[in-house]
């Protein structure tokens, strides 16, 4: 089978990648000239663990290919995902126009039947407009070909996509026709061989069931930081409320570590994205509304630490940052606590502004990774820096943002979780 993907980003590259993996097919589309040139050269644009060795050796092997144009592969190609940016409008909705671009590109393009699948995170009701888009284009034509549009939301972690793109714990689809069920049936099925966990359903269910998958997890993180700062007040141990908690099968132990806030790309648009849709139909969505607030003010919350601890007094002092990224094993500092932090640090003598800054997708700057290496040496084996010496290495990194480390969230320790580390 031979498929096209647009949008070379996070969701669309590592899919594409992992799918010339199980031997399909694949050409990614990006109208980025400089990111399919870089792609075509062997440079990744974004950190993700394998990755990078798994593009090279899918390109060597012919099986994966970068152009800017879908035209230049749609007659080659059976099936069409959509994997473009959705990035939230200023009221909180999403931003679709490039998701109706690729609608528009779709219908003025198909010769022959082809299935438009949509990867991006949407609305409800989008990938009907998305459909009703493509018919559009096709009158304009006078072309009587046949497509289906499927809705096929990705649940990716950044920093263990890979790992969660071959091996899925379930894959959603919502369809509307048996011949677009059989060629996702086709697609997916050399991915779940022994345990077909497919959840075929319409296609309204199968856009709500991301955005709620997301909600519930953004949910249980808030709460876990609303219970953190409690016990803090009452004189409890958080970490033993997390271990009696998840210990309730019913609970379970995923997601309930306190930190200072979530980021990254999925999350905090997600969440805003839902309460906005909810509101365009007439309905509040308060629980969710709470867990964004909650967020926000976590965000601010080891700065808040930090000056109580010096007695609102930071100026002329050293510090550094460890944990520049959302998250563990990814560069990604869309809406990172970091960056909360780092704005509200007293002005002195720090790197560059450039510096301090995500690139334009996001990403950790270049400039950074090699401060991430140095303070890495310095503290890898420390522990949770109680201990002397581990507080005279990181104080000798002065000023290097960093990246944190990779772990899984069951085994994170007290990385991400600094402000319910007590000082050594």
């Amino acid at each position: 089978m031979n498929i096209a993907i647009v949008g070379s980003g996070y969701v669309g590259l590592v899919s594409g990648t992992c799918f010339s993996e199980m031997g399909i097919d694949v050409t990614c589309v990006d109208t980025d000239a400089s990111k399919i040139g870089r792609l075509q050269r062997g440079e990744i644009p974004i950190y993700e663990p394998g990755l990078e060795s798994m593009v090279r050796r899918n390109v060597a092997a012919g099986r994966l290919h970068f152009t800017t144009e879908l035209a230049s592969c749609i007659d080659r190609v059976d099936v069409v995902f959509s994997a473009v940016g959705t990035p939230s409008s200023e009221d909180g909705s999403a931003d679709l126009r490039h998701v109706f671009a690729v609608a528009e590109t779709f219908g003025r393009c198909i010769n022959r039947y082809t299935l438009l699948v949509m990867k991006s995170t949407v609305p409800v009701g989008t990938t009907h407009r998305v459909g009703s888009i493509v018919k559009a284009e096709l009158e304009k034509r006078g072309a009587d070909i046949g497509f289906d549009v499927v809705s096929n939301p990705e649940f990716l972690k950044e920093g263990a996509a890979i790992k969660d793109f071959m091996s899925p714990d379930r894959i959603v689809i919502g369809v509307e026709s048996e011949r677009a069920k059989g060629v996702m049936t086709r697609l997916y099925r050399p991915f779940l061989v022994n345990d077909f966990r497919c959840y075929f359903m319409d296609i309204p269910s199968a856009e709500m069931t991301k955005y709620a998958a997301n909600a519930m997890l953004a949910t249980r993180i808030s709460f876990m930081n609303d219970i953190a700062n409690l016990c803090e007040r009452v004189g409890a141990d958080v970490n033993m409320v997390r271990k009696g908690m998840g210990a309730d099968t019913r609970i379970g132990r995923k997601f309930l570590y306190p930190g200072c806030g979530y980021g990254g790309s999925c999350f905090p648009k997600d969440v805003k994205a839902l309460i906005k849709i909810a509101e365009d139909n007439g309905y509040r969505m308060r629980v969710l509304q709470a867990v964004d607030e909650v967020n926000e003010s976590q965000k601010s919350i080891l700065f808040d630490k930090l000056s109580t601890y010096y007695d609102n007094d930071l100026q002329g002092r050293t510090i550094a940052m460890w944990g520049l990224s959302f998250k563990p094993e990814t560069d990604d500092m869309r809406e990172a606590p970091s960056l909360v932090l780092i704005e509200r640090l007293p002005p002195g003598r720090r790197m560059p502004h450039q510096g301090l800054r995500p690139d334009r997708h996001g990403r950790v700057p270049p400039a950074l990774r090699g401060y991430a290496r140095i303070l890495r040496r310095h503290v890898r084996g420390c522990g949770r820096c109680r201990c002397a010496a581990a507080r005279y290495r990181v104080e000798r990194a002065a000023h290097a943002f960093v990246a944190g480390f990779g772990q899984s969230d069951e085994a994170q320790g007290g990385f991400r979780r600094a402000q319910h580390i007590r000082p050594a």
